[in-house]
């Protein structure tokens, strides 16, 4: 009777513990679908054009995901050697090593030793806290038995080293050997294998950038566990004890072009709402070596320009945009000389006078409407009167050199930047046309009136520089473009195309391009000259020297410089847009033509474009009929001589 009792209390027992547990699995058992359904935050990667990386985006958890086939059976072996060697064995759970572990725990009244499976880990790591109960643990054995039954051991592994922390910031284990390696997974050595393996037990405790000998040490003891396993012979762990890899200690965005960056965030943003957890890689139009050569340059200028103690240089800043003409490809944007200083993006965000910059667009339209550069135009004076309410003004606006030299070419007047003559053309096309043109040009908010003449309007070195394609790229505009291509993290492609509008005829615009060279032999653009490499351009300065520009372009690359006070007060006197602007580009095209000397170097002229020679110079026309009658054109295959 007895014994029939304790075996009914006990199957009683044992129906009632099975019912807690089923029960108990049936409360829990949905919150392994996070883990089969695996979808966590993966970061953003930003490339520039030649793949190397300008950036990482992400929300909160830094991870670059890594498939099973891309993880090194050595990072397997590693890992198993120290975590859970049996890990192929079991089914989820070690009972030898929880049987240890209960006995330690008893004996110390509290849970000291835990006999984790590298199932339960990544259960304890993806769905339940990490606090140290019986009842959390109960969870993570039940959960673990069941995951192994639905998924692989391999599904498991790869979610397990992409889910886990490696201190420093970085989840996943490629996001750690990109970071504190800088390698690939297959490149890594043994000893930098075991101090990754080695950080997911304490990654604050182990991380080597801060604890360089105790990761060390970690490592060593994965090493001496793998060939006590005799996993790897005496020449390896010999090798590898001995090795010091070396660490870096870097951002995690590791941002290179961050104005560059933040314009592309602004853009995509909209667009795309995972954008920082998606797992998209975004391929840019820029690249981090003209970058690197542009920022110097621009860097220089400022040091140039500013003086500690001269107040009209304390808030002095300045900006670039490089764009590819035939493409729109912004190669560069830079939108201050430092951006921990200040975020705020000048060459997108800050709208200023082009001054003198401008003229270009206002000789492009005389030639579209027939002139040529040596139609003359007069540099004289005149005095304006306008109505300000009640009150009769006069405006008798003045050359920079004081002066005026009467009738001179068109040529002659861009090249010296004469605003009398440019106020005089302007007034013989008439302003409506101007405006019409300047309209077409992609220009808008500018005063319909002769100060226009001035560039006396505000646009970011950006617009300007897709107005400066119209030129650059023989008559069509192009729209700026930052971005090649995003890669979903499904391998689907997003491909972005260049757009572009034809504004003027390739001929018409190399007119402008010669007189543009001329700016630079011999005009205000003289301080961008750059030795066997053509370059075309103007310079630019406000009045009272707020605003100084230098706008000019190569065969292949169109660059926009600015510089001014951020609060829009009068630089040195001295300052002008040759003086201060132009320098900068010639230094950066000497520097980028000494890395690329295989680039283009000088401008293509059109087939319809005509030449002769006069007084030793080369003069270009459109219409054989405007060619001086006393004038010998000569032929060949592609130009009329």
């Amino acid at each position: 009777m007895i014994i029939k009792f304790f075996i009914t209390l006990i199957v009683l027992g044992f129906l009632a513990g099975s019912g807690f547990l089923l029960y108990f699995y049936n409360q829990i058992r949905f919150e392994v679908d996070r883990l089969l359904n695996y979808n966590p935050k993966l970061t953003t990667q930003l490339f520039d054009r030649n793949g190397q990386l300008v950036a990482n985006l992400f929300d909160g958890e830094h991870r670059i995901f890594a498939k099973y086939d891309e993880i090194p059976p050595r990072i397997i072996e590693s890992l198993l050697a120290i975590e859970d060697t049996a890990f192929f064995e079991h089914s989820g759970i070690n009972t030898d090593a929880i049987l240890r572990a209960i006995i330690k725990d008893i004996k110390h009244q509290k849970l000291v030793e835990g006999a984790s499976t590298l199932t339960q880990q990544l259960i304890k790591n993806n769905v339940l806290t990490r606090e140290k109960t019986f009842d959390r643990k109960l969870k993570e054995v039940l959960l673990a038995l069941r995951l192994e039954t639905l998924l692989t051991k391999e599904e498991i592994l790869e979610r397990y080293l992409n889910e886990v922390y490696f201190g420093h910031g970085y989840y996943g284990i490629k996001t750690a050997s990109n970071g504190y390696f800088k390698k690939n997974l297959d490149e890594l050595t043994l000893k930098e294998i075991a101090i990754l393996v080695g950080l997911p037990r304490a990654p604050s405790f182990y991380d080597p950038t801060r604890k360089y000998e105790i990761a060390l040490g970690r490592a060593n003891k994965v090493i001496m566990r793998l060939k006590s396993l005799g996993w790897i012979d005496e020449k390896e762990f010999q090798l590898a004890l001995k090795e010091t890899p070396m660490v870096y200690d870097e951002s995690l965005t590791q941002n290179k072009s961050p104005y560059f960056v933040d314009e592309v965030v602004k853009k995509l943003s909209d667009k795309i709402d995972d954008l920082k957890y998606g797992g998209y890689k975004i391929y840019l139009t820029n690249d981090l070596e003209i970058e690197e050569i542009a920022k110097n340059a621009l860097l220089n200028g400022y040091n140039k320009l500013k003086n500690a103690d001269d107040k009209s240089t304390k808030t002095l800043n300045g900006g670039t945009v490089i764009i590819e003409p035939s493409s729109g490809n912004v190669l560069c944007m830079i939108g201050g000389v430092d951006y921990s200083q200040s975020n705020f993006n000048r060459a997108t965000q800050s709208k200023r006078q082009p001054g003198s910059s401008l003229k270009p667009f206002l000789y492009q339209i005389a030639l579209d409407l027939g002139y040529n550069p040596i139609s003359f135009v007069a540099d004289i004076s005149r005095t304006y009167t306008f109505g300000s309410g009640d009150e009769e003004k006069t405006w008798q606006p003045k050359n920079y050199e004081k002066n005026f030299e009467g009738m001179i070419t068109l040529k002659d007047a861009l090249t010296h930047s004469r605003n009398l003559a440019t106020i005089n053309l302007v007034n013989d096309i008439g302003l409506d046309k101007v405006s019409k043109y300047l309209k077409s040009f992609g220009f808008s908010e500018f005063p319909e009136d002769l100060s226009i003449t001035l560039g006396s309007f505000g646009i970011s070195i950006l617009d300007f520089s897709k107005a400066y394609t119209i030129i650059s790229n023989y008559g069509t505009m192009v729209e700026p473009k930052l971005i090649e291509k995003i890669v979903t993290k499904y391998n689907k492609e997003i491909t972005f195309n260049t757009q572009s509008k034809q504004i003027t005829s390739p001929e018409q615009a190399f007119l402008m391009i010669d007189i543009l060279k001329n700016v630079i032999i011999e005009g205000t653009g003289k301080n961008a000259k750059v030795d066997n490499l053509e370059i075309a351009g103007k310079t630019g300065t406000t009045n009272n020297n707020v605003d100084t520009w230098f706008c000019g372009f190569t065969p292949t690359a169109q660059m926009i410089v600015w510089y001014g006070n951020d609060d829009n007060t009068p630089l040195p006197k001295a300052s002008t847009g040759g003086r201060v602007a132009a320098p900068i580009a010639g230094e950066f095209f000497k520097n980028y033509l000494a890395i690329h000397p295989e680039i283009k170097r000088t401008f293509d002229i059109p087939k319809n474009v005509f030449s002769i020679k006069k007084n030793g110079e080369q003069q270009f026309y459109t219409e054989i009929s405007k060619i001086p009658q006393d004038s010998t054109i000569q032929t060949d295959d592609n130009l009329i001589f």
